[in-house]
């Protein structure tokens, strides 16, 4: 079985179009290989499936195996790895399985996603370390967002609290720093990880639609997640969207006997 890995700004994905088994064991197999000791390493898994109105559709599996309706940086990877594979032309649309994604590929392997539009928000007089207000919205997976004035406060790893706030909202954490009108510091908690991870596109994009509504930020913001790369963001007509580079980074052949032990059966996974 052949696989690829991207990061999209440092959140990376396991991607192949080749690859048939049955359900309860595609979210194994997501599991074994997105471990960081034990697999490849990755914050999720993708495979990617015949559509029959869009260039194609995903089955997206966080880290943990669970599944999730959608994830902004790897819209923009998977993207990339579909124009590559010659499965789908420049610009087009994909099917996550709720909803059609229009994305982009432009020149030094940036790429553009538009996310589409997002969902009521609902504020919460929640007091905690980082701020005291906090936003819940939906762009795609539902994401808690909260604003630091202490720039110093930005996780860089789980907590306690981090863990509390995500399981009582069932969303991912946001803790944003404003540092000029233009910019945003955004460190997101992601379900399915459970961690901090190095950049989450629908988070950026909430914090992006948030700061703009609530705190008079730009509609056009740059995002710098904990892995420095920066992600420029548009808010148009009720939509986010969002640009950026992906980088493939190594082709993985999956020796046969790896899936018997683990008791998958594989019906594809040819390079």
């Amino acid at each position: 079985m052949v696989i690829e890995k991207y990061s999209g700004s440092g959140n990376d994905f396991l991607i192949t179009h080749k690859l048939i088994a049955p359900h309860d064991q595609l979210k194994q197999l997501a599991k074994k290989l997105c471990h960081r000791q034990m697999g490849i390493g990755a914050d999720g898994m993708i495979v990617i499936r015949p559509h029959p109105k869009y260039a194609y559709e995903w089955i997206f599996f966080n880290s943990d195996g669970s599944e999730a309706s959608m994830c902004g940086n790897a819209s923009r990877c998977v993207a990339h790895y579909a124009y590559h594979h010659k499965l789908a032309k420049k610009s087009h649309t994909f099917f996550t399985g709720e909803r059609a994604i229009e994305v982009k590929v432009k020149s030094n392997d940036r790429v553009f996603s538009n996310l589409g539009s997002y969902g009521s928000i609902r504020i919460f007089d929640q007091k905690s370390s980082y701020g005291k207000n906090a936003y819940l919205i939906d762009t795609g997976v539902p994401h808690l967002v909260i604003f630091t004035d202490d720039e110093e406060k930005l996780p860089i790893k789980s907590n306690n609290e981090l863990q509390d706030l995500r399981m009582q909202y069932d969303a991912n954490i946001n803790i944003v720093f404003i540092k000029n009108k233009s910019t945003l510091k955004v460190h997101t908690y992601e379900r399915g990880v459970e961690n901090i991870t190095l950049a989450c596109g629908t988070g950026m994009a909430a914090s992006s639609i948030i700061g703009n509504l609530y705190f008079k930020t730009s509609k056009t913001p740059l995002c710098i997640p904990p892995s420095q790369d920066l992600l420029q963001f548009f808010i148009q007509d009720q939509e986010v969207s969002f640009e950026g580079k992906v980088s493939n980074i190594a082709k993985c052949t999956i020796p046969a006997r790896f899936l018997e032990q683990e008791g998958i059966t594989l019906k594809g996974g040819g390079d």
